[in-house]
């Protein structure tokens, strides 16, 4: 697996990509204008941005853009109720979440396109989403300076969320002006979260205690971090144009010139630093500068190896991710055959919600895979798609290579069936022995409220 490097910005200036070892372009993707934290990549399949055509308008004047790996020009466009700036999607690519400019937070099924669900999360615009290692957790934050954290599972318990006061989990207040970034370690509900803030702050919480654990002051507004893999230090960018390293570790060096648990600085850049991102081992960290160009740093030596150009403008995205040569051959060999490669892009995101939702069955299974993505992970998709899917191949004929496939594919949803079954088992089991220690619990004078 290789990595590459892929950068985007505010103005249209397209999506550039390069090599992270060589430095060398490798395609440049047309029309973007792609807001913060507004591009991600989609299961290894596509590059996704959203749009915001007039930043200042409050009009639904966005757009959410795909983008194949080996074509230059967006293939999917999608037109949601309101501009959307912040994405994140799961590893396999199953569903996309975004963040409005009204505080409502959406959640679309790839495979369908539907949006499956739509929640008010904030006063204000999210500015920024991230979902936790265990893709369990989404944490948002926005305009009004709340952190705030959310169970995926729960957002989809209706009796729930009816009983309940509120939708999140954690409500992180202590922020007094726009969160700007947010960035997740390991473990899960027990990680630890950062958030960088206009307040000249990052703070450091825990998921499973739910409190700050601590706050840094730095000499200049941070608009974005990233944190080593090994959690002993992490990497905050500054509008002074400074890389910060700041120590997560008991060590508070509180001689240090640039205030306490900074343990050193990477860059003293004329412009500000407005998007960071790290390899996978860790090594090299990519920034990007508000005058359009992207320094790569080895972290253990704290040298700039490479510099590259994106954009007269600000870069607004960097992004690190690892892909494999043999399947951007294939790729590029199959796109050849225009009916496959059509049949292999998802539908447009759905602006609104269909009523009849509540009623359709989300059993989830494994999808149907375009023939050249056979070496990539399996994304999942809700069992009515399986079944559109058959009607399709259904239509196609009888032929002896329609049937095999449609019996395959039955095998596949009966299988998954099986495991849908066996999880919900599995969640009422859980939910019974949960009720059962409540009752216990209450009978023996046991407190299970949370102290203050």
């Amino acid at each position: 697996m290789k990595e590459v490097v892929i950068a985007s910005s505010p103005i249209d200036a397209g999506i550039s990509c390069w090599d992270l070892i060589s430095g060398a372009e490798q395609l440049r993707y047309r029309s973007c204008t792609s807001p913060p934290h507004g591009l991600l990549c989609l299961g290894r399949r596509f590059l996704v941005s959203s749009q915001l055509r007039d930043p200042s308008s409050s009009s639904s004047s966005g757009s959410i853009l795909y983008w194949s790996w080996n074509k230059p020009q967006p293939e999917v466009k999608s037109f949601p109720a309101e501009p959307i700036s912040p994405l994140v999607s799961n590893t396999d690519g199953t569903y996309i979440i975004g963040g409005g400019s009204s505080g409502n937070i959406y959640l679309w099924e790839v495979a369908s396109g539907r949006l499956l669900k739509k929640w008010n999360a904030h006063y204000r615009a999210v500015t920024c989403l991230v979902l936790s290692d265990d893709e369990s957790l989404l944490i948002s934050g926005a305009e009004d300076g709340f952190v705030r954290v959310w169970s995926l599972l729960m957002m989809f318990d209706d009796i729930g969320n009816t009983m309940a006061t509120h939708l999140y989990e954690h409500n992180f207040s202590e922020h007094t002006l726009r969160v700007t970034d947010i960035v997740s370690g390991y473990g899960g509900c027990n990680a630890i979260i950062i958030s960088s803030s206009e307040d000249r702050t990052c703070k450091v919480w825990s998921l499973s205690k739910g409190k700050l654990l601590r706050t840094i002051d730095f000499p200049s507004i941070i608009d974005a971090i990233a944190l080593d893999p090994g959690e002993h230090v992490f990497y905050a960018g500054g509008r002074d144009g400074k890389i910060y390293i700041a120590s997560l570790t008991g060590d508070s060096n509180s001689t240090s010139k640039y205030g306490m648990h900074i343990v050193g600085a990477l860059s003293d850049h004329s412009k500000a630093v407005t998007c960071l991102a790290l390899s996978v081992d860790g090594v090299k960290l990519v920034s990007g500068f508000e005058d359009g160009t992207i320094w790569i740093w080895n972290t253990t030596s704290k040298k700039m190896i490479r510099v590259l150009k994106h954009a007269k403008g600000p870069v607004s995205n960097v992004l690190v991710v690892s892909r494999s040569p043999q399947v951007q051959s294939s790729v590029i060999t199959q796109a050849s055959i225009s009916r496959r490669h059509a049949s292999s892009l998802p539908p447009p995101l759905d602006k609104y919600m269909n009523s009849s939702d509540e009623n359709v069955d989300l059993k989830p299974v494994n999808a149907l895979q375009a023939p050249h993505s056979e070496t990539l992970d399996a994304f999942y998709c809700s069992y009515h798609v399986m079944k559109n899917q058959i009607k399709e191949l259904q239509q196609e004929g009888s032929s002896a290579a329609s049937e095999l496939e449609l019996e395959r594919l039955r095998v596949e949803s009966n299988r998954s069936l099986q495991v849908a079954q066996q999880w919900k088992k599995m969640y009422d089991d859980l939910h019974l022995f949960s009720v059962n220690e409540l009752v216990e619990g209450g009978q023996t004078g046991v407190s299970y409220e949370t102290s203050a």
